[in-house]
Order: structure tokens, then C-alpha cells, then sequence
């Protein structure tokens, strides 16, 4: 089976690279030096030359506050890029996997948000997710929007290593008490992803590691399983003001997952150790 992935040079990409190329598909990998989205023809081309069994979209624009003063860009990439991606994957009739977010919620709940919660962004960012979503609906025929949420792994930037290195440079931090959501392994995630792509079980499914937390007891959480003294100082939001604003709770509940029989995530904390062994962390 032939795959695509696009963003494969970003901390998820990477990680489904690896776990496709393992299990035996022919795995494309491009970054975005080797394919820009945003170019209609270029992507229409690529993927009739190599036509996909799959095309898994990880590519996104992820600046999450730089998205408030570039919404241009931010919909270029998100919305009009997944357009291009959709639209050139159903002239091959492959199967699609769009990686889309929590943020496409506005985190008033106080409940878990299944796949058939309304969605309201409240960031550049979560609106043109969620305008990419709408055009994987709009001109797929067979597709799976991913949400994911909180997510980290060995390769690029996340919320892990960034404790992990602050622990290196201060005895003490603060971290915010009152964003409360899912904690999301990438090897996990792409585990998940591969079980998905080999059915015909289309829809939306919310893909995060099961249990929640909130950043705080995250951090804290971080630094008791490798074995690193900290202090950690709970703080509000509104104590570390950013451009864009954050859904204040957004806990998944897995109900695609289950009523289409898959199976559950292991708990975000089995799987935080399993990531901080991966690294030589692990007690």
C-alpha cells in the first residue's frame, strides 16, 4: 500500500514515517521543501505521479499566537493547503487522514467533547483547522479528520522537552491550573492513525491519550517520572497573557473510537513514561 505524508519532517509526521516504513508500506514522506500545499498544481501533481492508496495531512500551520497577526497565512496553509490536499486525493480515490485539533472548540464545556459537539473556535488558529475540516468534508468522499490535542514526542518542539530543558536552568517554574486537556504521544497518535487508515470506518474521531490534566499537573507529572527535583507553582491564564486565546477545557471523549470498535488509548501517564524511557529519562 502506497502512503503519503505530508508535514513528514514535523514531530508527528516523522513518527508515522518511521511506524509505516516498519510495517512494510511504501511511505512518501515530503516536507515542506519537497511540497508546498498552498500550490494547487504542485500538490494535483505529486500526488497523480505517486497515486496513494492514502494521504495522511499533517502539514499545518502550528504558530499558534503568530496566527493572530497572520491569518492570511494561517488560512493559506490550513484551509486553502487541506483544500488542494483533499481535492487532489479524491481525483486518485485515496483515502484521506486530515490531522485537525482541539482548538476547533471554545472550551465552555464542562463535559468531554465527543465528535458530534458543536465546534466555535476561538483563535485564528482554531478557525482555519476547522475551515480545513470543512473542505475535507465539502470534497472527500472518504476521509477521517483526527483531532488531536496536547501533543509531544521525541522529535521537535513540545511542552515535555521545553519542562525538561526549563528543569536544567531554574529549581522552580509556573505553569498554568486552569487549561485543562488530554496529553497526546505521537507514537500513540500514529498507531491510532495506522488502525484507521486500513478500514473504511470514515467520520471524525477525537485521538488523544485517555484521562486529562491540566498543564500544572502535567508539569508535575513530567518531573515525578523522570526523577527531576522541581518546584512547580500553579498560576492563572490570565498570569502569562498570550495573543491567542486557549479553550480553557478541552477533554476529549473517545466515542468514534469505541462504537467503531477500536481500542482504547492507554492513559496519558502510562504513556508519558513510555515517551521519557524512549529518551533515556526513565527512573
Amino acid at each position: 500500500m502506497k502512503v503519503i505524508v505530508t508535514g513528514a519532517k514535523g514531530q508527528l509526521g516523522t513518527d508515522l514515517v518511521h511506524l509505516l516504513a516498519d510495517r512494510g508500506y511504501e511511505v512518501y514522506g515530503y516536507g515542506r521543501e519537497e511540497l508546498d500545499i498552498t500550490n494547487f498544481d504542485q500538490v494535483k501533481q505529486v500526488i497523480a505521479e505517486v497515486r496513494p492508496d492514502v494521504v495522511i495531512h499533517a502539514a499545518a500551520y502550528t504558530k499558534v499566537d503568530l496566527a493572530e497577526s497572520e491569518p492570511d497565512k494561517a488560512f493559506l496553509i490550513n484551509a486553502y493547503g487541506t483544500r488542494n490536499v483533499a481535492v487532489a486525493s479524491e481525483t486518485v480515490g485515496a483515502k484521506l487522514v486530515y490531522i485537525s485539533t482541539d482548538y476547533v472548540f471554545d472550551g465552555k464545556a464542562n463535559v468531554p467533547y465527543n465528535e458530534f459537539a458543536p465546534t466555535n473556535p476561538l483563535s485564528v488558529y482554531g478557525k482555519s483547522k476547522l475551515a480545513g475540516e470543512q473542505f475535507v468534508r465539502d470534497l472527500h468522499s472518504k476521509f477521517f479528520i483526527v483531532r488531536t490535542s496536547w501533543v509531544y514526542g521525541k522529535h521537535g518542539n513540545n511542552f515535555v522537552k521545553t519542562m525538561l530543558k526549563l528543569a536544567q536552568e531554574r529549581d522552580q517554574l509556573m505553569v498554568v491550573n486552569d487549561q485543562v486537556g488530554c496529553p497526546t504521544y505521537t507514537v500513540d497518535l500514529a498507531n491510532c492513525i495506522l488502525e484507521l487508515l486500513q478500514t473504511e470506518k470514515y467520520g471524525i474521531y477525537h485521538v488523544s491519550n485517555s484521562g486529562y490534566c491540566s498543564w500544572y499537573e502535567f508539569a508535575k507529572a513530567i518531573f515525578e517520572e523522570a526523577g527531576i527535583e522541581v518546584k512547580v507553582n500553579p498560576c492563572t491564564t490570565k498570569d502569562f497573557p498570550r495573543p491567542a486565546p486557549r479553550p480553557a477545557y478541552s477533554v476529549f471523549e473517545h466515542m468514534s473510537l469505541q462504537l467503531n470498535g477500536f481500542p482504547n488509548m492507554r492513559l496519558w501517564r502510562q504513556a508519558l513514561k513510555a515517551f521519557l524511557s524512549s529518551i533515556n529519562l526513565g527512573k
